[in-house]
């Protein structure tokens, strides 16, 4: 079945849907709209406030948080793309379901267990549309268009999808496209007596961050303002995040900075100029040559910056899309509505852009969910939730059984004001990091996260530690890992992170982390 391009659109992607015209039962199971963004950071999403809030602010995005929660600890256990999805649908460490990097030729074993295959067998009615970035095909589903490609990232423009195992090129913007379909599948399921559940995946807001066309110029007018750790020199993680490679003073190539090549150059040589015509300090790429040191710095953020906020805007107005739907439907009250980041994301903080570290800006994933038939409006829990916590919550809210081999914790108790469910929640939280060198040159790590205090722990060439008060330093500026004074705190966390590796299954020796990272290792060209 292919769903595409059937309803008319006004303006920049709002289409006009028929609303319904008869009252509709109220189902007793919900239904489940579960949206997920690729690389939408915290600080692109008004309702957690920060540096962007006011000037670009994402108020239908907000709207989900404002009817239900905004999740103030969600945080992501492996902070790069594919992995954290695989922790989503699972509820499983990257360790345990087998899909821990992006990189390597790792596929993701689709036999197992998945919350929407178990929703299924349970009587819901269930689609994906958007971005799968598995490498196999998606099973539970009783319909799917996902973008087709080889690294199945997708295009903004024109892209190909695979429907149900059939390929065909749409025309028109991705954001837009996946949203049109969603809700022609939505208008065609919606009176079959069952409940759905709906994986609604964007693209956006990814590299390379292209806009439509209708946001083009939108903030040409606006000044960003920089992240107070915009200019960090890395003193005392010299080898950590000294070495990174996705700094935008550095690291942007011409194609993240909209550069135009010349119009003599073509395929790869085209390609070339714009993705691979140089590296680290000899990338200065910049439309006027008199741009030096910080000047350029801060027009390479501003370009950046302005370029993500604008795609993020069209993510924002189709998630209006849907929800206009639903409440026009009158299926809003009984749907909860998840919508997350698959990770958090860099805007500038550290003076750096992508994920895959355990500093806070890459493992805290916006989190926003309502269910105005069992939530109440108005929460904000400073719990430490974790991506693996979205299935089993998800089953517990649908009435099933949550597995036992699910690692993640049900979040319903937190989300319905059980007090007995908050106060024996978990008091840490464990990370896990594999992909080495490429795309960012990023050392495979581990660390624990509680409220107070992070330890984090680099070992693949190097064998670095570092620590940090969050009380005193909620910026991670500075590693105190060798000061004296936290001696106690580190021989506890790393107690702490001995007896979390053993329930999590990843209580490996560093020889066995060492062979893993070169088994499965993708070097950059020489």
């Amino acid at each position: 079945m292919k769903l595409l391009n059937v309803l008319p659109v006004l303006g920049c992607g709002l289409a006009v849907l028929p609303a319904c015209t008869q009252e509709k039962k109220t189902q007793e199971r919900p239904n489940i709209l579960f949206i997920l963004s690729d690389d939408h950071s915290r600080a692109a999403i008004s309702a957690y406030g920060g540096f962007n809030a006011k000037l670009a602010p994402t108020p239908n995005i907000d709207a989900i948080g404002a009817d239900g929660a905004i999740m103030n600890n969600m945080l992501c256990t492996n902070s790069i793309s594919g992995p954290s999805r695989a922790c989503l649908l699972t509820g499983k460490y990257s360790t345990t379901n087998g899909f821990y990097q992006n990189e390597g030729g790792i596929v993701f074993d689709n036999t197992q267990q998945q919350y929407q295959k178990i929703l299924q067998a349970n009587g819901y009615t269930t689609a994906l549309f958007g971005k799968w970035h598995l490498f196999t095909e998606p099973k539970g589903f009783d319909h799917y268009m996902i973008h087709s490609d080889k690294s199945q990232q997708g295009t903004y423009w024109d892209p190909v999808f695979d429907s149900d195992g059939k390929k065909f090129k749409a025309k028109g913007y991705a954001t837009t496209l996946v949203a049109d379909s969603a809700l022609q599948w939505l208008d065609k399921t919606k009176d079959n007596g069952k409940p759905f559940c709906m994986m609604l995946h964007f693209k956006a807001p990814h590299r390379p961050w292209q806009p439509d066309s209708c946001y083009l110029n939108l903030f040409d007018d606006v000044e960003f303002p920089y992240p107070e750790t915009f200019n960090d020199d890395y003193a005392g993680r010299e080898k950590t995040l000294g070495e990174s490679m996705a700094t935008i003073e550095n690291h942007l190539s011409r194609g993240d900075l909209k550069q135009t090549p010349p119009a003599n150059l073509k395929g790869k040589e085209r390609n070339k100029w714009l993705w691979w015509g140089g590296s680290g300090k000899d990338q200065f790429w910049t439309p006027d040559p008199k741009l030096k040191g910080q000047e350029l710095k801060n027009w390479k953020f501003q370009t950046y910056i302005k370029n993500y906020l604008r795609v993020v805007r069209s993510v924002d107005d189709q998630v209006g899309r849907v929800i206009k739907y639903l409440k026009d439907n009158n299926l809003y009250d009984n749907t909860i509505i998840v919508y997350m980041g698959d990770q958090g994301f860099f805007l500038g903080e550290h003076g750096l852009y992508d994920k895959r570290w355990m500093y806070e800006e890459a493992i805290q994933m916006p989190c926003l969910i309502s269910y105005p038939n069992g939530i109440k409006k108005g929460l904000h829990p400073d719990e430490l939730t974790l991506n693996v916590d979205i299935a089993p919550t998800l089953l517990d809210f649908a009435g099933i059984e949550v597995p036992q081999d699910m690692q993640g914790e049900s979040m319903k108790g937190i989300l319905t004001g059980d007090e007995v469910a908050k106060k024996d929640w978990r008091k840490s939280a464990y990370y896990q990091y594999f992909e080495y060198p490429k795309w960012h040159n990023v050392q495979p790590h581990y660390g624990v996260r509680t409220d107070r205090y992070k330890l984090i722990h680099f070992y693949y060439n190097i064998d670095e530690w570092e620590l940090y008060d969050l009380e005193k330093d909620p910026k991670e500026m500075k590693n105190v890992y060798n000061d004296p004074a936290y001696a106690d705190v580190v021989k506890e966390l790393k107690a702490e992170i001995v007896k979390l590796q053993k329930q999590y299954g990843d209580d490996q020796t560093l020889e066995q982390r060492r062979e893993l990272t070169d088994r499965y290792m993708l070097k950059y060209d020489e």
